[in-house]
């Protein structure tokens, strides 16, 4: 299962961008990868530990902003397309097991 944050966080004086900062960094200490700007997801192994990895998220977040965090199934996760610039003929991401980074 993957558990996906997407935050819109505002960045208008440096208290807003610290906060912005401070949050970033602990998705990425809690284990996060980024997929596009303000959009991140972390592997799980089931719903219980991404009800726990999304209460970890809400004790982090700043004090404005927006941010919403979904659980998904790995499949789910497989069938996401990718909309590219043009065709293209590699294969950016599956449903093999292996992952290596």
């Amino acid at each position: 299962m993957r558990v996906i944050v997407m935050f819109d966080l505002p960045m208008e004086t440096a208290k807003d961008r610290y906060a912005y900062a401070r949050f970033r960094k602990d998705l990425i200490k809690e284990g996060f990868i980024m997929m596009q700007e303000s959009v991140y997801c972390k592997l799980v192994l089931n719903p219980l530990a991404g009800d726990l990895v999304k209460e970890k998220v809400r004790k982090n977040r700043p004090p404005k902003g927006i941010i919403q965090a979904m659980i998904i199934t790995e499949k789910q996760y497989a069938d996401i397309e990718y909309l590219l610039g043009g065709p293209q003929t590699e294969k950016i991401d599956g449903t093999d097991r292996l992952v290596i980074f």
